[in-house]
């Protein structure tokens, strides 16, 4: 059913503000994935190119074509972010400060990282919020969704680094939230909007990472099925709008492939032969079938499992599978697609995805099952839902405790999260990644990871004090409002 927004949007801003924080609190510094994007984001905005020559030397992720280096990546994320890049750089030359400088790239780094990644994921909470209600949650089920979700999932680690599979993960999001909009729709109008809305939103998810084009479509076809029963002109808005959102997307992702590559292969196609050499042996560019004992260890293996790090989450499948009843479609296309993104992890031969916390390439189904949490509150019994709670703080606990020290668990370690992770954290070694995000000539060995209460002067665990803090008055002020009715 509608959900009044006036009546919430206290709680909501409170929650979205309190997200965005968490997000950009920390740093976590460079590494191969984030310096391809920020590679090319540099190469637009100082040099007016696609080819990342210049810069190529920090990263492996990147493609080679006719004697010059691209990103391998989708541009999505990168496009999103230059708006905000030319102004970040033109505030600095406003200041007299070299855009330029080691210091203002680094500056630049994390304001790209927190305006096109924190910011809609933070939004992409907000839009959780109002999803939870309007399938039966209450304030404080959807609450508990959108902050397990924000510090209690690998989605606080992948909203704080330059990276897609939280941006994707907002875009579907929102595209569900659409589609479930056009059943609300009583004009023509809103029926256009709200399709082309979703259109957009599904389509930029795959500009922004090429496997999410399966989500997409399931997307497309769940707004469509909004509006099937109420006839032929109704279908054709929908068509047309979704269309059209669709069609601007592939006009962006067809024209950056055929201006850096010529043609409309993907970029992960021009990889030197000898970088990456999987790519081109197994499968489809490394991808095969989906492998049983994979699927197995991202669900539950020490190393990259969801459940091991983040068990709240197994409440979420099973938030779903009650809602399969009262929201059929929702239920299945929402299920659909976290199924496909974990089936697409197990199928692929480098499963553990570099240096990362969780099943990384499954990231971007991480905000639609988190949906699930406000069902599985909402039909907990109290003795069940403080379970809930328990399972959820041991979550956030665990996901701050990797976030904090560095979320770019070593593949080779078969229990980061026991071997690296909760040694440094007890230790006091926060923010310990040493690789930069700009040229080793540039960095001169700094310009790495840190959290925000290490820019205060606060050392070790104690760094973490204004997150607990911030998080802290979060609560004080929700219980306040409760109080005031």
């Amino acid at each position: 059913m509608p959900v009044n927004f006036r009546a919430y949007w206290k709680l909501v801003s409170l929650l979205g503000l309190a997200s965005f924080l968490s997000f950009i609190y920390f740093y976590e510094g460079g590494g191969w994935n984030q310096n391809s994007r920020f590679d090319l984001l540099r190469a637009i905005v100082e040099r007016h190119t696609l080819q990342i020559d210049a810069y190529h030397t920090n990263t492996r992720d990147k493609a080679h074509f006719r004697g010059h280096y691209y990103s391998d990546k989708a541009p999505g994320l990168v496009f999103l972010a230059v708006p905000f890049a030319l102004v970040a750089r033109a505030g600095m030359q406003v200041a007299g400060v070299d855009p330029e400088s080691a210091r203002a790239e680094y500056a630049l780094s994390y304001i790209a990282t927190a305006c096109a990644v924190a910011l809609p994921t933070a939004l992409a909470g907000i839009c959780l919020f109002f999803l939870a209600l309007r399938f039966g949650a209450n304030e404080a089920g959807a609450s508990f969704a959108v902050i397990v979700m924000s510090i209690g999932t690998p989605i606080l680690a992948y909203a704080g680094l330059f990276w897609a599979h939280a941006v994707v993960g907002a875009c579907l999001l929102f595209a569900f939230a659409a589609a479930l909009k056009l059943g609300d729709s009583l004009s023509a109008r809103a029926e256009f909007w709200w399709a082309l809305a979703a259109g957009l939103a599904a389509g930029w998810a795959t500009v922004s990472e090429y496997p999410a084009v399966i989500a997409s479509a399931l997307l497309a076809l769940f707004a469509l099925t909004q509006v099937w029963p109420r006839g032929n002109l109704a279908r054709g808005r929908v068509i047309l709008g979704v269309g059209l959102g669709a069609a601007i997307c592939a006009f962006v992702l067809f024209g950056y492939l055929l201006a850096a590559f010529g043609g409309l292969r993907p970029s992960y196609s021009y990889y030197d032969p000898n970088s990456f050499s999987f790519m081109q042996q197994q499968g489809y560019m490394g991808l095969t079938y989906p492998h049983p004992d994979r699927l197995l260890k991202i669900l539950f293996g020490c190393s990259r499992g969801l459940f091991f790090a983040s068990p709240v989450m197994a409440a979420a499948v099973a938030g779903w599978w009650m809602m399969r009843r009262q929201f059929h479609a929702a239920a299945l296309v929402a299920s659909a697609i976290v199924v496909y993104y974990f089936l697409l992890n197990a199928s692929f031969y480098w499963w553990k995805a570099g240096l990362a916390f969780g099943p990384r390439y499954a990231g971007a189904c991480l905000p639609l099952l988190c949906l699930g949490l406000a069902a599985a509150w909402m039909r907990a019994s109290l003795r069940w839902r403080w379970g809930l709670i328990a399972l959820g703080g041991w979550s956030v606990f665990v996901t701050l405790m990797v976030v904090s020290t560095s979320s770019q668990l070593a593949m080779q370690d078969s229990c980061p999260i026991l071997h690296s992770s909760w040694p440094a954290f007890w230790s006091g070694q926060m923010a310990m990644n040493r690789e930069s995000m700009l040229l080793a000539s540039e960095a001169g060995g700094g310009y790495r990871a840190f959290n925000l209460g290490q820019l205060m002067g606060l050392r070790g665990i104690a760094s973490l004090i204004p997150f607990a803090a911030m998080w802290g008055v979060v609560g004080w002020i929700w219980q306040r409002w409760v109080q005031e009715g």
